[in-house]
Formats: C-alpha cells, sequence, structure tokens
C-alpha cells in the first residue's frame, strides 16, 4: 500500500471515530431511561428489589454503624445510606426501596427537619419506599423468647403508624441463622403479615426444594391453629445478595456497570442484558409462576444510593427493550400480590427450619449457646421489664421522671441475630450489656419508687416521692446484696419485699446471703416463719469476690456467711413483706443445716425431706430419682463432658466457633477421686455440693414442699492450655425407651417433635451426628417411653439434644481458640478481667429437672416454665422495729403486723386498677384461668391508654384439662377502674384484629384440605368484657379508661 493510499485511510479511520466514538456506537445523546414498567402477563416478571441489610450491631456497634466510626474494622456508615437515599429516590419515581432496621431509621429520623421528614413521609405514602419487617431489628429466631420478639416487632411498628400511618405487611428475616415455626405464624400470621421471606435454610434442604420447585410455600407453623395461621413463605434461592452474574453497584464494587455511552471504550450493553436475562432464567427453573424476585443488595449497602440505582434503571430500560423478560423495580409487598393474584396451589410447610448447616461439617448450633452469660443477662433483664412496665402503670407513667423506655430499646437491640447469638465481636458484646445495664438502673429508679408508692398508700393516686427506699440485687446470683450485708443490730432490721407479677400466687423459697448465724425471719403479721441457714460455698463466694470488683470496680465491703431460706407465699399481681433481723431463733421454726460428707453417711445416700428424693450411690453419683405422690420411680444418671471444637487442621478446614458447633471428639468428665459430696441437710431444702473437677462446681437442691430437682452449675475458667478449645455438656442418662425422639420448645412457646437423624420433609444425610441433632432450647426439653416423662427446663437459651435412646444433654458454655469463618474474624475466648490479669469466662446458672407420669409433664413445664422467666422480683428496705400495731378487716377480724413496716394489706386492695393485694374471690376465681394463661403486658402508653396482652399456655391437646378455652373478666381485672373504650389489635398492636383478618391474604394449599378443629376465642363484647382464649391464643387490646366514670 503506498504512502498516499495510507494516508487517506488513515483520515477516513478517524473520520469514522469521530461519526461512531470509540463504542462504535454512534452520537452520544441523553438516554430517558423508561423505569415505568409494572407487571406483565405472559411474560416472566422480574421483581428488583432495592434493599440493604443493616446489621445493628455486629463487628462494630450500632452506634458506630449508623455514624460510620471504627472503618477500620467494617467500612460501613448507615447515616450515608438513608442520607443518599432521599435524593436517589426523589430523582424517579417509578424507584423503589425496601427499609427494616426501626433502631437505625428512627436516630436518623430524630435528626432530619421538618421539610426533609415531609419529603420522607410523601415517599413512604406513594409506596417509593417501604418499611419492611418494621421491628428495631431483625431478631434471632433460636436464641430469643417470644415475649421479645413481640416487644421489639411492637416497639417498630407503633413508632411506623404513630409517624407514617402504615402498617408493615411483610417480614423479612433474610438473615438469622434458621427459622423458627413461632417466626411464621405468631411474628407472621398474627401480626397481619401477607408473606415472610428469608435465606438461611440447611444446604441439603435447599438441594431438594431447588429441585421441586419447592422454594415457595405456604408455611403452618401452629399445630393448634392449623391453616388459620397460615402465611406464605419465600426462601431464596442462593442468598439475599444480587443474583449471579456480578450486579453488585456501590462505588467500590468490582462488577461491570452498563456502559451505554457510544463515545466511551467499554460499551456492554448486550452483554450486562443478556447477563440478566440468564440469571433470571436460571431462577425461574427453581420458582413456580412467572415471577421472580432479585434482591438488589446486601449488608450495608446504598451508602451512595445513586450508584446503585443509575445501573438498575439502566438495566430495567435495556432489558425490557430486549423484550426477553419483563423488569420492574418492586418491593416484597408488589411481589407478593402478583403471587397471590396466579392463583397457584403452594406445598405445605409445617414445623421448622432448624438446625441450619451451609454445608456438611458446618452445623449453626453453637451459637445456641455461645456467650451464655449474656444469653442469662437478656433473659433477666427481659423478665424484669415485664414487671417493671406492670409498676409503671400501677402508680401512672411518669412524663418527667424515670420510665422502663431505656430497657425496652436495649433489650430491642438484644434481640438482633447477632446479639443474643453470641455471634458478635467481644466489644460489640460489651456494648449490648453496657446498654442493657443503663437500661436496668433507669427502670430500677422506677421500680423502686413504684414499690415506695406502693406500700405506703396503696392508693390510685400518682406518686413520685416515697418517703421509703428500696434497693434491688442485680447480682444475687453470685451472692452479692449489700443491703443484707448490712448491720442488723440496735433493733434494725431489713425489710424484703417480695412482687409477683404473675396472675397467679407464688409459693417459692427465697434465699438472702447474710451476715449472721442469728437470724430470724417475720412475716407481714409478726410471725416468725420458718427459716433455714446454710453456709455459703467457697465457690460462691471465690466467685463473688472477683466478679464483683470485676464488675463494679470496688471489692465487696463485707463477706457474707450464710444463706437464709425461707419460704415466701405472693399474690397474684401483689407483694409480701419479710423481715430480717438478729434475734433468738425458735428451735422449733428456723435452724441451721446439719453438714455431713458422704464419708459419714451409709453406702445408700437420700436426700430430700418431702415427697421427692433423691438417692446417691458410694461414689457420690446421682443415681434413683422417686416421687412418693406420683408412684414415679427412675434410674438415672447426671454427667459432664466436653467436646473438643475442630480447630480447622484437618482437610476440611471448618472449625468449631462461636457459630458453628463441630466436634472432633468428646471426653467424659470423670468425678472418682474428687473430693467426696457435701450433704446440708435441713426442714426447707437439702443440697448436695459436688467439686466436680477443678472448674466445675455443682450444688444440687431438693425442697421439702418442691416436686422437682434444681442443680445450680458454677463452671468455668474452662482450661485451654492443652491449646484445645472445649464445649462443656451436661447430661441425664435414663433407661427410657423414647425411640430417637424428643420434644424442644420453639421460641419458648410451642414443643416440637425431634427426631433423631431425621427430617421430615427431606432426607437427611448424615455428617455431623451431634452437631446435626442440636436444637435451640429457650424453655425447655422433655423426653417420654410412654410411661413417664423426663423434662428439663432451663435459665437461658442453650443447646441441647438427645443423642442416645433415654438421655438429655445440654450446653452450658462454649470456649474456642479459632474463629469458625463466618465473618466475625475473632475466637469465641471471653474473658474477665482483674488489676490486668485475664482470666476465661466462668458462668453461674441452673437447670431444673422432673419426671413425671407420661401426660402429665405439661403442667409443669408451662406454668414453672413461665415462674422462671417472670421470677420474683426482690427489694430491700431497712426498718427500726419498734413494736406491733393491729387493725380490723372488713369481716372485723384482728390482724397484727410490724408497726411502720412497708406495707398495710387492708389499704391495698386495689391499686392502679388492677387486684394486686386483696385475698378475694375475685382473684380465687380467676386462678383456674390464670395458670392456663398469663398476662404477657400491662403497660400505660405515651397516651395515656393501656396495652394489655393476654396469653394462653397450653397448645390444643396437650394436657387432658388444661388445654381448654379460657375466659378472663376485665371487671374483674380492673374494679376500680371504667373502661370506656376497648380496642382489640393485632399482635403489635398497630391495627384493629377485624380489619388485619378481613384483609390478610389466604393462601391455596396443594393437596386435599386439612382436617382440623380450630378454635379462637369470640370477639370482646364491649357490654360484657369478658376474654375468651383458646389454646396457644395471644390476645392484645388497647385500652381507655374512662376517669370521670370510674368506680368507687
Amino acid at each position: 500500500m503506498g504512502p498516499v493510499r495510507l494516508a487517506l485511510l488513515l483520515l477516513l479511520l478517524a473520520a469514522a471515530a469521530v461519526v461512531l466514538g470509540p463504542g462504535g456506537g454512534g452520537e452520544a445523546v441523553y438516554i430517558p431511561y423508561n423505569t415505568s414498567a409494572g407487571v406483565v402477563n405472559g411474560k416472566l416478571n422480574v421483581h428488583v428489589v432495592p434493599h440493604t441489610h443493616d446489621d445493628v450491631g455486629w463487628l462494630k456497634t450500632v452506634d458506630q454503624y449508623y455514624v460510620g466510626s471504627n472503618n477500620s474494622i467494617q467500612n460501613a456508615c448507615v447515616q450515608n445510606v438513608l442520607d443518599s437515599l432521599v435524593p436517589a429516590l426523589l430523582k424517579d419515581e417509578n424507584r423503589k426501596f425496601i427499609y427494616v432496621e426501626q433502631a437505625f431509621f428512627q436516630r436518623w429520623w430524630r435528626q432530619q427537619s421538618d421539610m426533609i421528614k415531609d419529603t420522607v413521609k410523601g415517599l413512604v405514602s406513594s409506596g417509593r419506599l417501604e418499611f419492611i419487617n418494621g421491628g428495631m431489628c431483625m431478631h434471632d429466631e433460636a436464641t430469643v423468647h417470644y415475649i421479645d420478639m413481640i416487644d421489639q416487632t411492637t416497639l417498630g411498628h407503633r413508632f411506623i403508624k404513630e409517624e407514617f400511618g402504615q402498617i408493615p405487611r411483610i417480614g423479612w428475616q433474610i438473615d438469622p441463622f434458621g427459622h423458627s415455626a413461632v417466626q411464621a405464624y405468631l411474628l407472621g400470621a398474627e401480626v397481619g403479615f401477607d408473606a415472610l421471606y428469608f435465606f438461611r435454610i440447611d444446604y441439603q434442604d435447599r438441594d431438594t426444594r431447588n429441585g421441586t420447585k419447592e422454594l415457595e410455600v405456604v408455611w403452618r407453623g401452629s399445630k393448634t391453629f392449623g391453616s388459620s395461621a397460615d402465611i406464605f413463605a419465600g426462601i431464596f434461592p442462593k442468598n439475599y445478595e444480587p443474583p449471579p452474574g456480578e450486579f453488585y453497584f456501590e462505588v467500590d464494587d468490582t462488577s461491570p456497570v452498563v456502559q451505554d455511552d457510544p463515545l466511551l471504550f467499554d460499551y456492554n450493553v448486550e452483554q450486562r442484558v443478556n447477563d440478566f436475562v440468564a440469571a433470571a432464567l436460571a431462577q425461574a427453573n427453581v420458582t413456580r409462576t412467572n415471577h421472580i424476585m432479585f434482591t438488589m443488595g446486601t449488608d450495608f449497602k446504598y451508602q451512595y444510593a445513586e450508584s446503585w440505582f443509575r445501573q438498575m434503571d439502566k438495566l430495567i430500560h435495556y432489558v425490557n427493550k430486549d423484550g426477553r423478560v419483563n423488569a420492574l423495580y418492586s418491593t416484597p409487598s408488589i411481589y407478593t400480590d402478583a403471587k397471590f393474584s396466579t392463583n397457584e396451589p403452594w406445598p405445605l410447610k409445617t414445623n421448622d427450619f432448624f438446625p441450619y448447616a451451609d454445608n456438611p461439617n458446618a452445623y449453626w448450633t453453637g451459637y445456641f449457646t455461645s456467650r451464655p452469660a449474656l444469653k442469662r443477662y437478656v433473659r433477666m433483664m427481659s423478665g424484669y421489664y415485664l414487671a417493671a412496665r406492670q409498676l409503671e402503670f400501677f402508680i401512672g407513667r411518669s412524663k418527667s421522671g424515670s420510665t422502663t423506655d431505656s430497657l425496652g430499646d436495649a433489650l430491642a437491640l438484644a434481640q438482633h441475630h447477632d446479639a443474643v447469638t453470641g455471634t458478635e465481636k467481644q466489644h460489640v458484646a460489651n456494648d449490648y450489656a453496657k446498654r442493657l445495664s443503663i437500661g436496668y438502673k433507669k427502670a430500677e429508679e422506677l421500680v423502686s419508687t413504684s414499690l415506695g408508692c406502693l406500700s405506703e398508700s396503696g392508693s390510685n393516686s400518682r406518686c413520685s416521692s416515697p418517703t421509703t427506699k428500696f434497693v434491688q440485687c442485680p447480682l444475687l446470683n453470685i451472692t452479692y446484696c449489700p443491703p443484707s450485708e448490712m448491720n442488723l443490730s440496735q433493733g434494725k432490721s431489713l425489710v424484703v419485699l417480695v412482687y409477683n407479677s404473675l396472675g397467679w400466687k407464688r409459693e417459692d423459697v427465697l434465699r438472702i446471703p447474710v451476715m449472721s448465724d442469728s437470724i430470724v425471719v417475720h412475716d407481714s403479721e409478726g410471725r416468725e416463719i420458718e427459716s433455714q441457714l446454710l453456709p455459703i460455698a467457697n465457690a460462691s463466694s471465690h466467685l463473688r469476690d472477683r466478679h464483683v470488683k470485676a464488675y463494679l470496680g470496688t471489692s465487696p465491703a463485707a463477706s457474707p456467711k450464710f444463706w437464709v431460706a425461707f419460704p415466701a407465699s405472693v399474690a397474684p399481681l401483689g407483694f409480701s413483706t419479710y423481715f430480717i433481723s438478729i434475734g433468738k431463733r425458735s428451735a422449733s421454726i428456723s435452724s441451721t443445716s446439719t453438714l455431713n460428707s458422704q464419708g459419714s453417711e451409709s453406702r445408700n445416700l437420700q436426700v430430700g425431706q418431702g415427697r421427692l428424693k433423691l438417692q446417691y450411690d458410694a461414689a457420690g453419683a446421682l443415681s434413683q430419682y422417686s416421687d412418693s405422690k406420683t408412684q414415679v420411680e427412675a434410674n438415672f444418671e447426671q454427667k459432664y463432658k466436653y467436646y473438643l471444637g475442630q480447630d480447622g487442621s484437618g482437610d476440611d478446614p471448618q472449625a468449631s466457633g462461636a457459630y458453628i458447633f463441630r466436634p472432633k471428639g468428646v471426653v467424659p468428665i470423670k468425678t472418682d477421686g474428687q473430693v467426696p459430696p457435701t450433704i446440708l441437710r435441713g426442714p426447707i431444702l437439702d443440697e448436695v455440693h459436688q467439686q466436680i473437677n477443678p472448674w466445675i462446681y455443682q450444688i444440687t437442691r431438693v425442697y421439702k414442699g418442691k416436686d422437682y430437682v434444681e442443680t445450680e452449675f458454677i463452671v468455668g475458667p474452662i482450661p485451654v492450655d492443652d491449646e484445645n478449645g472445649k464445649e462443656l455438656s451436661t447430661e441425664i442418662i435414663t433407661s427410657m425407651a423414647t425411640n430417637k425422639t424428643f420434644y424442644t420448645d420453639s421460641s419458648g412457646r410451642d414443643f416440637i417433635k425431634r427426631v433423631r437423624d431425621y427430617r421430615s420433609e427431606w432426607k437427611i444425610e448424615v455428617n455431623q451426628p451431634v452437631a446435626g441433632n442440636y436444637y435451640p432450647i429457650n424453655l425447655g426439653i422433655y423426653v417420654e417411653d410412654g410411661s413417664k416423662e423426663l423434662s428439663i427446663l432451663v435459665d437461658r437459651s442453650v443447646g441441647g439434644s438427645s443423642i442416645k435412646d433415654g438421655q438429655i444433654e445440654l450446653m452450658l458454655h462454649r470456649r474456642l481458640l479459632n474463629d469458625d469463618g463466618r465473618g466475625v474474624a475473632e475466637a469465641l475466648d471471653e474473658k474477665v478481667c482483674l488489676d490486668d490479669q485475664c482470666e476465661g469466662l466462668v458462668i453461674e446458672g441452673k437447670y431444673y429437672l422432673k419426671i413425671d407420669p407420661q401426660g402429665d409433664g405439661a403442667r409443669w413445664r408451662r406454668t414453672f416454665g413461665q415462674e422462671l422467666y417472670s421470677p420474683l422480683l426482690l427489694a430491700f428496705a431497712e426498718k427500726v422495729q419498734h413494736k406491733f400495731c393491729c387493725t380490723r378487716d372488713r369481716s372485723n377480724s384482728y390482724s397484727c403486723r410490724i408497726e411502720h413496716a412497708p406495707t398495710c394489706f387492708s389499704r391495698m386492695e386495689a391499686t392502679g386498677g388492677i387486684h394486686m393485694f386483696h385475698h378475694s374471690l375475685e382473684w380465687i376465681q380467676l386462678t383456674a384461668f390464670l395458670k392456663m394463661s398469663r398476662c404477657l403486658l400491662l403497660r400505660e402508653l405515651e397516651d395515656g391508654s393501656v396495652l394489655l396482652r393476654l396469653a394462653h399456655l397450653y397448645e390444643a391437646g396437650e394436657h387432658k384439662d388444661l388445654s381448654a378455652p379460657a375466659s378472663v373478666d376485665l371487671k374483674r381485672v380492673f374494679p376500680d377502674k371504667k373502661i370506656g373504650k376497648i380496642i382489640e389489635t393485632s399482635l403489635s398492636a398497630n391495627q384493629e384484629r377485624a380489619a388485619m383478618e378481613k384483609k390478610r391474604l389466604k393462601w391455596k394449599v396443594a393437596g386435599p384440605p386439612p382436617k382440623e378443629n380450630v378454635v379462637r376465642g369470640g370477639p370482646l363484647d364491649p357490654s360484657k368484657l369478658v376474654v375468651e382464649l383458646a389454646p396457644m391464643e395471644i390476645r392484645t387490646f388497647v385500652i381507655n379508661f374512662d376517669h370521670r366514670l370510674a368506680a368507687h
């Protein structure tokens, strides 16, 4: 080619480049992207759902995540997400976004101007911004109690209703590590949700469902409610992130953007459209109907929202121009309505989705126990919060003083699926505990004021400054209670006020640490009551001394030597008072425990002063349980063992960690040759103290008036000097033939049948025979053999199972040295530091055991289970005793009490509208009902109305007598109040129940209709005010009292 011809060719190419541009597509112009597409019949509709998943604590604390600090750990700032979201949505009226975590949104909302608030309200009302789930957090479903799930959801739902007039329709539990039946029917159907979407199910289950197109189902989570509580459930095919094909569009993401400028290099519209369509067709192959969902987002995305929306605008525009599929901006609500409109019958799912594994050696069952001290703290604060709200109602909510709000907010955060689960970094766990402590201190002030007011006046008038100052002892579990350590000489006495937050009379034994062995206990009538002194064990004293200084910064001023144990009787929603003083005890009433070691006992050691007896063999091991009343006898053993945590050094690098339980072996803990047991005997209880090994101390208690065994354990520090992480379990071994079957609770509510190495809806390949059979336990676990039932109840969330027939095991503590690779990047190695010296965490806890005739165990599990959740609340004050005073009651009989005692029962028939203290026929008539049910919530709201929630405790068919409908007369519950208006609402109190039931979608289920007899309580007649409760039913009411017409 000659020079002239070459020069001419180059000129022509240059001219073409000017016309066509580097991309070869011609002149660049403004492109108005068409994003207005809706659902198109006859096409595959791809619902593009923009979202962010914002953990309210995980690697950073909730506040660090919000403001964007501590980014050396994780680059995340929720404030940026919400700030940038508003202008991005305003750019195009078709753009949509969903938001979940109200703990973050409320932080942001408080900081906005009225103009921004009005703008956001417009986005919400037009459906461009939709609140999904709507709770303060995305709560866990394994280690949470159903009352806490309801409470945190109610906080979020009521805020959304009050600020925006909106009612969330969809559950969005995309990240919890397995899913509970209670979530489906209670926190789904009963709050009015039309659908529930999530991701984490067992990998084998997912593979099976992919093959049968059963990722979307109708979930029937309740045996009792059957089809009346069905909910549509959608399981994401892969995860809650964008589909395969690289569709991540954060500013620093590496996915290829849609480059549609013909003047620029790398023009790729056709390739990006093909990627999108390929992903859509692949997902359609595992999904029924012509609707699929693309979850466009993941953890802490949309920090610059426009970077996502710009690409989604282009994809929707060009995909729809291509025409093979139809893409549209959508939300889960729009998607749900589209699915419902197809009239498709859906496969049925029952029970739950536990346990969860994401590969053969990775069962997420370790977190059922991880951080057991935090789990216990959350459970303690939950029961305390319930009682505090009752007391707040009784004296009237303060607009300027202490409230329960701070504790409620802290508890709401603690239900997050990386909080109570124990799967957060240590500094984040510390932050959750700190928030609970701050909330407790504020609620403690309210409780002390309430008890002081009620004890002094007992009137309905609002009170804020009582003269009696009550204090409480939150560290009583480690034997620390400063008011009980005071000098009781010179006529002083310790007043113990005992409050019962349950709706039935409580009979219990209190244990208070005291300094002297010359202790006398009187009731409020001035009568000396039976008491028993027990020496405080060295293990308890050591725990107390070290941890009080670690927690409070100072050493205890005194060292109590004894526990004083005495029986207490407390009326429903009422209190009793007792007086501890120094004096000469009546030998026939009060006594010091007799002390024996096994060496001085006969070969067959027996403990128990009442109907229940325990037998120990010559080696000091439990051997037999017998109950003279029920005639139940059973041979059984109790042992400890630990699993060695896999360190990830083998062919499969999966280690045991905060999430994962992967044992590489089990080591029995033998007690042979150890210190023989010490036995304390007395008229109220017997105790057996055992030093199992250098880091396990156990106290077994049998009470004269009780029909169960209490076991207290002090465990730790778990030794790791052999460089092996350890996971400690205790096990009860019997000869019961249980046929691989056991039962565990679902979030403290229903009990679900479990069968070892079996899943009812898919065939399991057993790779982890221990970890794969562990389940979460919040209330209890039991086995049965046709003649008797063995039940164990727990004081916090733990993992447990029945690994062999006749056996139950509970995992009590975990200390591990390797991270399990699920993101937290930290070993589960909790330590307590004191004077610059750190050692592994020591935990103290209890579990409770009972053996019943077949069919009778439900009564104890339900009744005592509620008493564990709502323990008697103790408050203390100092009083100077002078003399006794006598008063005459309505029946003209006299009763005498200590003068200046902080209660006078004759003045407290009704306080705050609740028959708290009056031992009348009204409460007797309610007792049968209240033994079958409980008041889950009694709280005064900000506007002066009252939120009341009542629950039936039993499932249908669970008990021959108590699984029956019950009723309660609200006029008797509020005898001194006139109910002006009462509205029954949804579970989360954000809509009228009748309206909710009318509009909730009723889904078709494949197969024949079920044969069921679902019973629900009837509508509330406002003239009669009698609430009917069917088994397992929870009913919620908002009440306004007419103070002008109050009864007198």
